[in-house]
């Protein structure tokens, strides 16, 4: 069990009991959930995870954050960017658009304080273009949503990744995503609080993410 930050959701694993079922109201209260689900998902033999806070039960669902840089506003991409992850299956849970402080930049990127980069990275941030923080969840997304956007420097980036098709240079790289779910959870506990984080279940998922 991670013990994420006030502002952040929380996970917890379903007893092994509760495998290779449908998950309702029972199952949710069973396992500590604080919010109702409104349609069970069948889950097939594998890992899991549930958002148990938010109500949506389906293996290996993590949320992420995913922020577009101000170089992606100021190009006019966001919409082709986020059209990438809403074709894959993944669902949106929040978005909006920032204009980030000195304090908010310098927290966000606060591993990277000792390098000599951090500075012009923040200034960078901060310019006054806004920045779109995303939350997206769904199967595998966390690991998946690296493998979409792309290595950090673009000129490594797989063709058809997102850095591997609008970007060249690693100080424009157009996007930041989260790369584990710690990461993840601290990052949306600094972009959104916990009433800016929606919880539906879109009508195709049942379709997309089944294993059978």
């Amino acid at each position: 069990m991670i013990n994420p930050p006030a502002r952040a959701f929380s996970t917890a694993r379903p007893a092994s009991s509760l495998r290779n079922v449908a998950y309702g109201v029972s199952a949710a209260a069973a396992l500590g959930a604080t919010a109702f689900v409104a349609q069970p998902v069948h889950l097939d033999a594998g890992a899991r995870t549930i958002a148990a806070r938010y109500g949506i039960m389906l293996y290996d669902s993590k949320r992420r954050s995913l922020n577009i840089f101000v170089d992606g506003v100021s190009r006019q991409i966001v919409g082709k960017i986020i059209s990438r992850f809403e074709e894959r299956g993944y669902k949106l849970v929040a978005v909006k658009s920032v204009t980030p402080s000195k304090e908010l930049a310098k927290e966000h990127y606060v591993d990277l304080a000792n390098r000599p980069f951090y500075p012009g990275l923040v200034d960078y941030i901060t310019s006054g273009t806004p920045v779109v923080a995303l939350v997206w969840e769904g199967k595998d997304v966390i690991r998946q949503g690296r493998r979409m956007v792309g290595a950090t420097n673009p000129l490594q980036s797989d063709p058809g990744s997102i850095r591997g098709t609008y970007a060249v240079s690693v100080g424009r790289n157009i996007i930041h995503a989260s790369d584990s779910f710690e990461s993840a959870t601290k990052e949306i506990g600094l972009w959104f609080n916990e009433k800016e984080l929606s919880s539906y279940e879109p009508i195709a998922w049942p379709w997309i993410f089944s294993d059978n």
